[in-house]
């Protein structure tokens, strides 16, 4: 079956008029008003805020012979202002900064869980939230033993983290979506993908 590719015609409906900064504390708030040619032609003038935290990458920690993956419980203050109680269980992730996605996964891992990995296996990217935020985050899997667990775990103090390291059984981890208790979307997204190319058979 031929394959038909589909142009990228983004660069030709998009004309920036004005870019303003709304915040640059945490991270970069901007409203950006610019003119997007429609698909019947017509220009039209529109305005969005983009926030930018920069791109991220997260990990699945998974073990086939015992059928555990490793995930994590920190509170998320977001979380908490919609009535959750802010305490999100989730899989190890981190921003990249200045390091490459397999870089900063690695170290953020060994950080979080305290499980160190020599080797890790992208599986996908995707735009979490591309409505406001401009990140893209980078989707790993790595395979690891009790023998790969090398600190406590945790976090950085410094930077206001205080990770419990939660080692479950991966049927219950489904089950746990399945009970609200597992809300985090990208670790919805690995665990998925882990049901079906790391749990088979």
């Amino acid at each position: 079956m031929e394959t038909r590719q589909i142009p990228d015609t983004s660069t030709q409906r998009i004309k920036i008029v004005d870019v303003e900064v709304l915040s640059h504390d945490w991270y970069l708030l901007k409203k950006t008003t610019f003119d997007y040619r429609r698909n019947n032609g017509s220009w039209q003038r529109q305005s969005r805020e983009t926030y930018d935290r920069g791109n991220g990458a997260t990990i699945l920690l998974y073990n086939t012979a015992q059928r555990t993956v490793i995930l994590t419980r920190q509170f998320r203050f977001p979380a908490y202002v919609n009535g959750h109680s802010g305490m999100l269980i989730e899989t190890a992730a981190g921003l990249l900064d200045d390091a490459t996605p397999e870089q900063r996964i690695k170290a953020e891992v060994e950080e979080e869980t305290g499980y160190c990995v020599q080797s890790v296996r992208k599986v996908f990217e995707a735009f979490m939230s591309p409505g406001s935020v401009t990140e893209k985050l980078f989707f790993f899997v790595a395979e690891y033993d009790p023998a790969s667990k090398v600190s406590a775990g945790g976090g950085v103090e410094a930077e206001g983290e205080d990770i419990e390291v939660l080692e479950i059984p991966f049927a219950e981890s489904l089950a746990m979506i399945g009970r609200g208790e597992i809300m985090d979307g990208k670790t919805i997204m690995l665990l998925q993908y882990a049901q079906l190319y790391l749990f088979v058979g």
